[in-house]
């Protein structure tokens, strides 16, 4: 029987750009000191957990997050770049009203989710943020099988994970909840790939935490 590897995913700590509903994408904003706060309780919440390893972005804000969680299991942290936020090119550093008022064909695409549009400046498309994603778990999962690994990263990579878990497709409207450091579980397999175990947990927040689905 093929051993599954199991994933903590977790998305990283708040920013202030995340309570301006400022778009951050490729652009490496710290944690705020309530993303700070969370950092340290998901930390403390997993750290009764057998870690074999864990993998985050290499953007301070999930790196941060994942120092966190080393620092609680013990576990070595890599950063991989192939887990980043979604590039969006010239919407960086703007914010959804910003966006919407001075790009407003560009930012009906965007709430469409059309899979295909890019952001002007070099941005990815929903589309390629999900071959990107999927490459880099397979690559990473397929490490750890029979083992448990958690991977720290943001918003738009949770949307994927749980896309591909559910096989949800990418223009499905999304009625789940992307809170800063949640704990969502799920199972990696060579031939099924993604599946759902638990998603959203945020106990150890005490109901503090901030969903945004874009940072």
């Amino acid at each position: 029987m093929q051993q599954p590897t199991r994933i903590i995913a977790l998305r990283h700590g708040e920013t202030a750009w995340n309570v301006d509903t400022r778009i951050q994408g490729h652009l490496d904003i710290p944690l705020n000191d309530t993303g700070l706060w969370q950092a340290h309780r998901v930390g403390q919440a997993l750290a009764g957990e057998d870690v074999a390893a864990i993998y985050s972005s290499d953007l301070q804000r999930a790196f941060a997050t994942a120092q966190a969680v080393a620092r609680s299991t013990g576990a070595p942290l890599t950063a991989e770049p192939r887990l980043r936020e979604r590039s969006f090119g010239s919407f960086e550093g703007r914010t959804f009203s910003q966006i919407e008022q001075e790009s407003p064909e560009q930012a009906q695409r965007w709430r469409k989710r059309d899979p295909d549009f890019t952001p002007a400046g070099g941005g990815e498309s929903l589309a390629m943020l999900r071959e990107r994603i999927a490459a880099a778990v397979r690559a990473i999962a397929s490490r750890h099988q029979g083992e448990q690994i958690v991977l720290v990263a943001h918003g738009g990579v949770m949307d994927v994970l749980y896309r591909l878990a559910t096989r949800a497709h990418l223009q499905a409207p999304r009625t789940w909840q992307l809170t800063n450091t949640a704990i969502n579980r799920l199972l990696w397999t060579t031939d099924s790939g993604l599946a759902l175990v638990g998603w959203g947990d945020t106990q150890h927040l005490d109901s503090q935490g901030r969903d945004e689905s874009h940072a």
